[in-house]
C-alpha cells in the first residue's frame, strides 16, 4: 500500500473521528444519579385501544410501572408527522401521574430522512433518552456482508445525529431475516460507533428463538452496546404442519428469565426495560365492554410485571 494512500485513509478516519460518526465505546453501562436501578416500561402499543393520552397516564399508573415505551411511529400513539404537537400532550398527561418519559419506539432508519430530527430534537426537548429503531433489511441480489458494510455510513451518521441531541437509538434483535436477527450482524454494524449514542435494545425473547442456547454469548458480544432491552415470552406449536412460535405471558413459554436477568445484573445492567404483551389481550374480546376490557387488561398487565419483578429480584437486580 502507498503512502500518499494510506495517509488519504488516515485522513478520512481522523475526519470521522472529529466527526463524531466513529468512537470506541465506552464503558458498559455508565451510571447517573438518575441511572441506579432499572425501570418497567410498557410497551404503549398494547394500550392504543384506550382513546385519550390521559386514559393511558391513568391506565399505567394505575397498574403500576414506572413510565411507558411510547410509539412515535406511523400508527401509534404520536405521529411522526405530527410529533411537535403530539408528543408534548403526551408527555403532560404522563407527568400529571409522575410517569417516567424516558423512552419511545420509532421508525427511524436513518438521520436523512426529513422527519428524523425533528423527533429526536422534539424527544430530547421534553426528557426522552432513548428510542428504538426502525428495521434495516437485507436483499437477495447483494453478498450480506457488502449490504452491512453500506449500512455503515447510515448508523455513523444517525450516531452523530443522536450525540447533537443527547439521546441514546437502540436497534432491537428481531426474529427473521433483517439485519440483526442473528446479532452477529448486529454486532458488525455496530462495533465501530459509540456506544453512548446507538447501540443494542436486546430482546430475549427474538434472541432465544434464533439462538435458544447460544444467546448468551450474543449478549456477551453485544454488552457494550446494550442500554435497553425488551422482555416477552413465546414458545413453539406445530400448526398446519409447520412449527412456528406461539407468544405467551412471561413465565410460561421457553424464555429462560431467570439465566438472563442473572446476566443482566452480571454486565451491571440498570437501563430501562420495555415490558411487551404479544399475546392476545382482553380488548380482542368484543363480548367485553370497555370498563371490562380496561379492569381485564390492568390484571393481565401486572400478572407478568409481578412475573418480571420476582426473576428481577432473584438476580439482585435493583427497581
Amino acid at each position: 500500500m502507498s503512502k500518499t494512500h494510506n495517509s488519504k485513509r488516515q485522513f478520512i478516519k481522523k475526519s470521522l473521528l472529529a466527526s463524531g460518526f466513529l468512537f470506541s465505546p465506552i464503558s458498559v453501562f455508565p451510571k447517573s444519579p438518575k441511572e441506579e436501578k432499572c425501570r418497567l416500561h410498557i410497551f404503549s402499543k398494547h394500550l392504543q385501544f384506550l382513546e385519550t393520552y390521559d386514559e393511558l397516564s391513568d391506565v399505567l399508573a394505575e397498574i403500576g410501572v414506572d413510565g411507558g415505551d411510547l410509539t412515535v411511529r406511523p400508527g401509534g400513539h404520536v405521529k411522526p408527522e405530527k410529533v411537535e404537537e403530539q408528543l408534548p400532550q403526551l408527555i403532560e398527561a404522563l407527568n400529571k401521574n409522575k410517569l417516567n418519559n424516558e423512552m419511545m419506539t420509532t421508525a427511524i432508519r436513518s438521520s436523512e430522512d426529513p422527519l428524523t430530527e425533528k423527533i429526536l430534537r422534539t424527544a430530547s426537548q421534553f426528557g426522552i433518552k432513548y428510542y428504538r429503531m426502525g428495521y434495516l433489511k437485507y436483499n437477495k441480489e447483494e453478498a450480506l456482508a457488502t449490504q452491512l458494510q453500506n449500512y455503515k455510513p447510515t448508523i455513523w451518521k444517525l450516531a452523530k445525529m443522536n450525540l447533537d441531541y443527547k439521546i441514546h437509538g437502540a436497534y432491537q434483535n428481531h426474529d427473521g431475516t433483517n439485519v440483526g436477527a442473528s446479532l452477529w450482524d448486529l454486532w458488525e454494524l455496530l462495533k465501530s460507533t459509540n456506544a453512548e449514542w446507538i447501540g443494542s435494545q436486546f430482546d430475549i425473547r427474538h434472541a432465544t428463538v434464533e439462538g435458544a442456547k447460544s444467546w448468551k454469548n450474543d449478549m456477551y458480544l453485544l454488552k457494550d452496546y446494550i442500554k435497553t432491552v425488551a422482555v416477552k415470552d413465546f414458545t413453539w406449536e406445530k400448526r398446519e404442519g409447520k412449527w412456528k412460535t406461539k407468544n405467551m405471558p412471561i413465565g410460561e413459554g421457553m424464555v429462560d428469565f431467570k439465566a438472563f436477568f442473572k446476566e443482566l445484573k452480571s454486565l451491571n445492567f440498570v437501563g430501562p426495560i420495555s415490558v411487551h404483551y404479544e399475546y392476545p389481550l382482553p380488548h380482542k374480546d368484543k363480548s367485553l365492554s370497555k370498563t371490562e376490557v380496561r379492569k381485564k387488561t390492568i390484571e393481565v398487565m401486572k400478572r407478568d410485571l409481578n412475573k418480571i419483578k420476582e426473576y428481577m429480584q432473584e438476580a439482585g437486580l435493583a427497581i
